[in-house]
């Protein structure tokens, strides 16, 4: 599925649920708790398939009923449709250990892999602040009780300011859904601590 400026396809959401469950699984969860966090994950992007706009809210009304005819109990389909619904940061926040976690997963995968945009001479800014991450790895550090967004950013594409323009809500909100989990986030950009 493709979907607005980036591309929300098994690739995002293969990441997105890995990261969720290594989240929860680094800080000590149990391993139901991690797996729902993956299929949270797995399922969070679900509603582009509507429309990109409210996406968080019809993919998590569409998790729920999957869910439910798959079986699963109605206490585990609802943490994963709190975690989807919230997991946009126009409308959602942190509500549940599994939402923090798919918030921090999603937020963080920020790449040039992601750019559906082929044309350079066309990008927007976008384009341009997601194509000139090279690479981007999310640190969970439970000695330190910290949560690195560790980015690098090729500043020929695009100066750093760019980042914050497009990614400020998205940073807070990572910050906040790390606040939730008890441990501190920090975004480093090209070797420097910027939050």
């Amino acid at each position: 599925m493709v979907s607005g400026y980036t591309e929300h396809s098994h690739r995002h959401i293969s990441i997105v649920s890995k990261r969720a469950g290594d989240i929860l699984q680094k800080l000590g969860y149990p391993e139901r708790t991690v797996e729902l966090a993956k299929i949270a994950g797995y399922l969070h992007d679900i509603g582009n398939c509507v429309n990109r706009t409210d996406h968080a809210h019809s993919g998590a009304i569409m998790a729920y009923n999957i869910l439910k005819d798959m079986g699963m109990s109605v206490n585990e389909r609802t943490e994963i449709m709190m975690a989807i619904g919230n997991h946009d940061e126009n409308t959602g926040t942190a509500v549940s250990d599994i939402s923090a976690a798919l918030i921090l997963a999603d937020k963080s995968d920020v790449h040039r892999d992601r750019v559906t945009n082929t044309n350079l001479s066309t990008f927007d800014i976008h384009d341009r602040v997601n194509y000139a991450v090279t690479d981007a790895e999310l640190i969970i550090d439970n000695e330190t009780k910290k949560a690195i967004l560790n980015l690098k950013i090729d500043t020929k594409l695009c100066p750093v300011l760019d980042y914050f323009e497009i990614f400020m809500a998205r940073t807070m909100m990572s910050k906040y859904a790390a606040k939730y989990l008890k441990i501190w986030f920090e975004l480093v950009i090209n070797g420097t601590k910027l939050l």
